[in-house]
Parts: C-alpha cells; sequence; structure tokens
C-alpha cells in the first residue's frame, strides 16, 4: 500500500499561527500533534501537543514536580492567558521535532521506518513537493493491525 492511499487530511497551522487557536485544533480533535508549514505551505516540524503543555506549565514546577500539589487549579483556567498573542513559533521548543516526510508511492514498511526512526507521531506526505496529507501512528497500526 503506497503513502498516498494511507494518507488523510489533517489540520496544519503555519509557524506564525495563533498558538491558542493550535491548541484549539489539537484539543478539539484530540490529536497527538500538529504539522507546522512555512509560509509557502511546505512542511517544516511537527507540534506535539506535549510541546503546548509544557509551554503551560511553569520552569520550576517541571523542575519540581512536587510543586504541583500545592499550586490551585485556578492555574489551568489561565492557560488560555499563557498563550493568548503567542505564535506557533513561539511556543516550539528551541529545538523543533523532526518531521517525519514520506513521498507519495513509498510504502507501509517505508513509512513506518520512518516513523519509527524519529520517533514521530505523524508523518507529511508528499507529492511533488506539495503536501497531500498525513498518515498518524494510529492510522498506521489500524492499517497494519487489519485482518487481511
Amino acid at each position: 500500500m503506497h503513502a498516498a492511499v494511507m494518507a488523510e487530511k489533517f489540520p496544519v497551522v503555519l509557524l506564525d499561527s495563533l498558538a491558542l487557536q493550535a491548541a484549539r485544533l489539537l484539543a478539539e480533535n484530540r490529536l497527538p500533534g500538529l504539522v507546522v508549514a512555512t509560509a509557502d505551505g511546505r512542511p517544516y516540524t511537527v507540534l506535539p501537543a506535549s510541546d503546548v503543555v509544557k509551554f503551560l506549565v511553569p520552569a520550576y514546577v517541571q523542575e519540581a514536580p512536587t510543586l504541583a500539589a500545592v499550586l490551585s487549579e485556578s492555574m489551568a483556567d489561565r492557560a488560555a492567558d499563557k498563550l493568548g498573542g503567542k505564535t506557533v513559533r513561539e511556543v516550539l521548543s528551541a529545538r523543533p521535532s523532526d518531521l517525519a516526510v514520506v513521498e507519495h508511492d513509498d510504502n507501509i514498511v517505508e513509512v513506518a521506518a520512518m516513523m519509527a526512526r524519529l520517533r514521530c507521531p505523524l508523518t507529511a506526505v508528499l507529492r511533488n513537493g506539495t503536501m497531500i496529507g498525513v498518515i498518524t501512528a494510529s492510522r498506521l497500526l489500524e492499517l497494519v493491525l487489519a485482518p487481511h
């Protein structure tokens, strides 16, 4: 099976998209991450949902997780405030995750190998340099585990 057959339409955000809108896309669709593209539409990186969560947690709590127990849950209510006005570029970690990219005619093993090597939950599928869809790890597993 070729990547083009496995690919699905998937939300894409730009580096300069609002981080709050990206977070809402992640939450509303329960996505593992989003493909982040450059202004000209080329896939650039993946924004894992975990990076957005990490952005919301103060650094001192990340360093000493026991402090989380003494913080009020109202901090979570202010999450939207922390994302407000920020761009996806600002939420991405200092070292953005590699985005797995495959060609439309790559087979299922080639796609799986790319995802595994980069430990990426999403793979952008390209045809002539243009992204035609995305394969998620869950979609790949669905296809691999389907009875033949």
